[in-house]
């Protein structure tokens, strides 16, 4: 094993989605944890970051683990409880609207990344992040560009962070019918487009995303990018471990 690895520059999708974590592993560098974000492009709805531990060993329970973006739903639902079950620990933090709002898609996806992986239950060695570097972690990262197609841990990530929103948005659809949160996720789509500019911003768009504001300032609607005391938070943190 070369003196200089773990390299400290961006690893690009490797060979095999355990062979970046089966060489930190073998390296005396487990565990390893992946992290993962869901909804940074959104418009509505929180921002989701999950990490996730997984054992050395493959498991065939897990083979169809890859980026949640390329599983349809049918795929990313099945494995959910398989991740939840057999993985080493997992933590999963949901980033409000407002929140988005006040600190910004970046810092926020950031912080977001750094509470998941200090909620883990299992400290882990060494984390991958998918694509960010993320600063002020108690343990060494490397960021892994297309990540979630690279290594299992940000793929398990990807999916419990995926399916943890698209559940959040099916339930917001009954809080604010009319928007189609439950079809588009809060994605700009033109039914959602259409929607906005039906019934104006609800309290789970993100006022600083132009099209948002663009519809909230039409008509004298006043832009509001603190809805502190509104309630309109995301659900309790999810974490977990077996063994």
């Amino acid at each position: 094993m070369p003196a200089t690895w773990p390299p400290r520059t961006v690893i690009r999708k490797s060979s095999g989605l355990r062979t970046l974590e089966s060489a930190l592993y073998r390296s005396g560098l487990g565990p390893v944890a992946g992290v993962d974000e869901v909804g940074r492009g959104a418009c509505a709805g929180p921002l989701v970051v999950a990490a996730c531990v997984l054992g050395p060993n493959r498991l065939e329970s897990l083979a169809a683990l890859d980026d949640s973006k390329k599983l349809n739903e049918r795929e990313r639902e099945r494995l959910y409880p398989l991740i939840r079950r057999y993985a080493l620990a997992y933590h999963v933090v949901f980033i409000p609207s407002t929140e988005v709002d006040r600190r910004g898609v970046h810092v926020a996806n950031i912080e977001g990344m750094r509470r998941a992986v200090a909620g883990l239950s299992l400290r882990p060695g060494y984390v991958l992040s998918d694509g960010f570097r993320v600063p002020g972690l108690p343990v060494p990262s490397l960021p892994v560009v297309g990540g979630d197609a690279a290594a299992a841990c940000i793929a398990a990530a990807s999916v419990l962070a995926k399916v943890s929103r698209d559940r959040l948005m099916v339930k917001m659809e009954a809080e604010h019918p009319g928007y189609g949160f439950a079809d588009h996720k809060g994605y700009s789509t033109p039914a959602h487009s259409a929607a906005l500019a039906e019934l104006g911003p609800c309290g789970q768009h993100r006022y600083s995303f132009i099209n948002v504001r663009r519809v909230a300032t039409t008509g004298g609607m006043q832009v509001v990018t603190e809805l502190v005391g509104s309630g309109l938070v995301g659900p309790p943190e999810q974490h977990g471990e077996v063994g």
